[in-house]
């Protein structure tokens, strides 16, 4: 039989208007919708049920993109129409969340991904896609990013977030030579209150003390719950006396008059701790600790009034000596006298290399090796570790550059998890390398993961969406590992030396380190045993199933190792190969 034209052309009209309908009940039935939207004459063609998210049973009133421009949020256009123009430009993925009106007023978000088809001349000549409602989505993001900043009763910054307002209140501070403070407040016998009255009668105690503490403040200030019945307060542009009017204006709010609660009006007191920034203070745990300090002494004596932390002349002297040395690393690392050491890293069946862990030196003015622990514990708490990490950083990636053949880990401390301009420059030493990228261990503690454990899940995503491979160092001295392991997708764990310490001998010590390696074994990662020392702990470790060893017994840490001198790395756990030529950085057993 042959079709005539009419008759082509009318079948593949029904076949089309077949394929849009079957298009429009899969869209309607997942709660989706797509659209065709012919660039040239500004038409768009709906398919799927406009109910879930406009609110109205047609699209009549969004037939162009103009009119369902209108609908978009005004703070979402620009965002819209950037990423729209970069897709037409580049042929990047369209793929966009923003805000549209429902025909009731409100705003709910959707999820925009399409693409564009062009003419012959190159011209967008009309766009497809997709949106899908993600309103509950939204919300949900929107309730732990709250969560993740801010106290859930009261709504202040949370401990985590008050601590960064103060180290930032802190630079800022030194860098402009301006004066500061911190106050730690803490509520009198909250817990009579609790017992007498009930939770509820103590919350609402809690919320009142914050609301009134806050309208002690300048705007300028921050607030924060540091504690169940404690909050913390940091104060700009504050001198010695400024901070004792401070305290002395929140104790009279408390003196004053009541807080109302479900129960009545409730009378309460308050304490007061606090101290000067910077001062001989250098970083936020620091004044955090000293202000709290402070007030447990307003506490000791009688409360309701406030006390200031007073800095010992002892304590003056130890951190004049703490400057001084942190001012001796500054110009080591300035000099290029901050140098790396390398510790092997075995496998533990065949005992060979596998790769080696960087550990940060100072060569001094005299041309001597100094230890890390003798000076990273101060630049940590003087706040100044972050430049050393980056140096850390880019020597390890220059040796990776010219040895093609070895692999090293990297450590990273806790200030530079939260540290943007590390990742910067990862990404900047290893862009377009996957081959140093794959050959790179970056490692956290175990305890610096679970300070800020949403901070930290975000920077282990990043370092190993790179390329690159993260360890977990010291595992098993922190006390939430288990509940956070499944969150944490790091590649290897190392089990922290005092668990292999007298291994032998101590059964504590071998339960424990089995009920670790089963634990990692269990979620697919790869061990690593620290701080081995003798081949008896070599062997039992093995045996228990860890995947790698590192300590004296297989090699200190040195700063010319052979492979950069140009010599095969040999095989190590030998009595040949635990020494000669090698330069002892540390004490004996730890890893620093």
């Amino acid at each position: 039989m042959v079709l005539k034209e009419g008759d082509r052309l009318s079948k593949e009209g029904s076949k089309s208007r077949e394929s849009d309908i079957l298009a429009g009940l899969a869209l309607g039935a997942s709660g989706d919708l797509g659209y065709r939207w012919n660039l040239k004459d500004d038409r768009i063609d709906w398919f799927g049920n406009p109910k879930t998210a406009l609110g109205t049973e047609s699209f009549d009133e969004i037939l162009t993109g103009e009119n369902f421009g209108e609908r978009i949020n005004p703070e979402d256009l620009a965002r819209r129409l950037q990423v729209l123009n970069r897709h037409f430009a580049t042929g990047k993925a369209y793929d966009c969340e923003y805000r549209i009106r429902r025909k009731d007023g409100a705003f709910c978000w959707v999820h925009d991904r399409g693409g564009a088809l062009y003419d012959k001349s190159g011209a967008p000549d009309c766009m497809y896609g997709t949106l899908r409602v993600v309103t509950g989505r939204k919300q949900q993001e929107s309730l732990l990013e709250h969560r993740a900043n801010y106290d859930d009763l009261t709504g202040h910054l949370n401990k985590v977030r008050l601590r960064e307002a103060l180290q930032n209140a802190l630079s800022y501070n030194e860098r402009y030579k301006v004066s500061g403070g911190y106050l730690a407040i803490g509520i009198d016998k909250l817990s009579m209150i609790n017992d007498g009255y009930g939770h509820e009668t103590a919350d609402a105690v809690i919320i009142g003390v914050g609301q009134r503490i806050e309208r002690c403040l300048r705007v300028t200030d921050v607030i924060g719950r540091i504690g169940g019945d404690r909050f913390g307060c940091v104060l700009s542009h504050c001198d010695e006396q400024g901070l004792q009017i401070t305290a002395e204006k929140i104790l009279d709010s408390f003196r004053s008059s009541p807080i109302e609660t479900p129960s009545g009006p409730v009378h309460i007191t308050v304490s007061v701790g606090g101290t000067q920034i910077p001062g001989f203070i250098r970083t936020a745990l620091d004044a955090m600790t000293g202000a709290e300090s402070a007030l447990a002494e307003a506490k000791t004596q009688g409360r309701n009034c406030f006390i200031a932390y007073q800095v010992t002349e002892e304590q003056r002297l130890r951190q004049r000596t703490n400057i001084a040395l942190g001012e001796k690393v500054m110009k080591a690392l300035d000099e290029g006298r901050i140098v790396l050491a390398y510790q092997p890293v075995v496998d533990a069946k065949s005992r060979e290399i596998a790769y080696y862990e960087t550990l940060i030196r100072m060569i001094d003015e005299e041309g001597k090796i100094v230890s890390a622990g003798q000076f990273i514990p101060i630049v940590e708490k003087l706040g100044m570790i972050r430049p050393l990490d980056l140096r850390a950083l880019e020597l390890a990636v220059s040796d990776l550059r010219h040895h093609n053949q070895v692999r090293l880990a990297v450590n990273v401390s806790s200030l530079t998890v939260t540290d943007p301009a590390w990742l910067r420059t990862l990404v900047s030493l290893i862009k377009g390398r996957p081959d140093i990228a794959k050959r790179l261990t970056i490692e956290i503690t175990e305890t610096a993961a679970l300070e800020d454990f949403d901070v930290t899940s975000r920077f282990v995503s990043s370092v190993r969406d790179l390329g690159c491979k993260v360890a977990l160092d010291d595992f098993g001295s922190g006390y939430t590992s288990f509940r956070h392991m499944k969150s944490l997708t790091v590649d290897v764990v190392k089990i922290d030396g005092a668990f292999v310490t007298d291994v032998a001998t101590n059964r504590e010590n071998q339960m424990f380190i089995r009920t670790l390696l089963g634990l990692a074994d269990g979620f697919g990662l790869q061990t690593v045993a620290e701080c081995i020392e003798t081949s008896e702990e070599a062997d039992i470790l093995t045996g228990e199933g860890a995947d790698y060893l590192q300590g004296w017994f297989f090699g200190k840490p040195e700063v010319e190792p052979e492979w950069r001198i140009g010599k095969k790395p040999r095989k190590t756990g030998t009595s040949s190969g635990r020494g000669t030529n090698v330069v002892s950085l540390h004490a004996k057993g730890k890893k620093s």
